[in-house]
This record gives C-alpha cells, structure tokens and sequence, in this order.
C-alpha cells in the first residue's frame, strides 16, 4: 500500500520535518510507524514551534496507520523479508518523551509565575534585596511573584503600567499605592504600583 509516516525532529530554532514513502506492507507499515513515532516521542518537542508541530505530525500519521492496520499479514516468500514491527510504542522507553512537554510547559508557568514582568494587579512581591537603610531606594531589587498568603509578602500590586519607569508620578493617581517597583532593559519598561502589607526597610516609598 503506498502510504506516507511522517516525523519531525525540533532542534530549538530549527524545524526538521522527516518522512518515509510507501508502498509498505502491513508489517512494514506498522514497523515504520513505531519508530517514527517513536522518534518524534524525544526528539520533535526541543523548541517554541516543535511543542505546536510535532503533536499535529503525530496525529497526521493516524489515518495512514488504520489503513495499514487493514492490510493482511504479508506472504511467505516475498522478495525480501518484512520488517519486524518490534514493540508498540506505548511498551518502549521512548513514551516517556510524552512527559518532556508536560515538564517544559511547567518550568515555563513556575518561571512565569515568580517573575515580576508577568505581575499584574492583586499580585504580591517579595524583594529578596537586603537593604538595610529604611526609605533608601533600592537600585538593585531581586523582586519575585510570591502568593499573597505566603509569610514573605511584603506588597500588593495595585496596578501596573507599562511603558514607563516614572513610578514617583504614575502611582500617584492611586490611593492605596505606598510603593513602587520599575523595571527597565532595552525596550522593555513598566510600573509596579504597590501597596506595603509589611513593614520592611528599603521599600520605595511615595513621599
């Protein structure tokens, strides 16, 4: 049966798309797309567009699969042997690369969720900068995200505005903002207005 089994092999910036052509016979087939799935399994998740391609190449192979599936057993006596379809995907250690998208879209959401540029309001920080001198600005604040019922939570954000570092004026306009927090690099730059839950000396405060 003539038959396309694709794969893809994700190499962080880099797509590589792989395909074997038919005619295959059913245990050709079947041995053919165990191991491209198989492959794909560890090596087609290593990159932002490999994590959305790899699972539709996957699925691609489904409907070339049930067709082989269809076929009967090849004959005794052909020209060159079959191949040996060896064991279903879901036996051999390669599945385990169904968990590699799973441990990198967590790392990416813990990641997200202690650093301060994804902070909106409602969120409470934790400045792990020890200043020591109360009221003094802090020119190099290690700030994180951390859950509002943490012990750690030193401030609530009450807004954030972006495309400024002009704290001192921006938060002005909120009442309950004691606080501030600003971030610059390259292009990037934003306000954390913030309301002090704690007392801690070093907190920027609004004179």
């Amino acid at each position: 049966m003539d038959a396309t089994i694709r794969g893809h092999l994700g190499l962080i910036v880099i797509l590589k798309y792989l395909k074997r052509q038919g005619p295959f016979c059913r245990s050709c087939g079947i041995a053919t797309h165990r191991e491209m799935t198989s492959d794909s399994l560890w090596q087609g998740w290593w990159g932002i567009p490999s994590m959305i391609v790899n699972p539709i190449i996957m699925l691609i192979n489904i409907p070339q699969r049930l067709k082989i599936n269809k076929l009967s057993e090849p004959v005794p006596g052909a020209p060159r042997p079959p191949m040996d379809p060896g064991k279903p995907v879901y036996l051999r250690p390669t599945i385990l690369g169904v968990l590699i998208p799973v441990i990198l879209i967590s790392l990416i959401v813990f990641i997200e969720k202690g650093d301060p540029e994804f902070a909106k309001a409602g969120d409470c920080i934790h400045n792990n900068s020890p200043v020591l001198v109360p009221g003094a600005v802090d020119k190099n604040p290690d700030v994180i995200v951390v859950p509002c019922s943490d012990a750690r939570a030193e401030a609530r954000v009450v807004s954030r505005e972006d495309d400024t570092v002009d704290g001192e004026t921006v938060c002005r306009k909120y009442p309950d903002a004691d606080g501030y927090f600003t971030y610059k690099r390259r292009d990037e730059k934003y306000t954390l207005c913030l309301h002090g839950l704690n007392a801690k000396p070093g907190t920027i405060t609004l004179p």
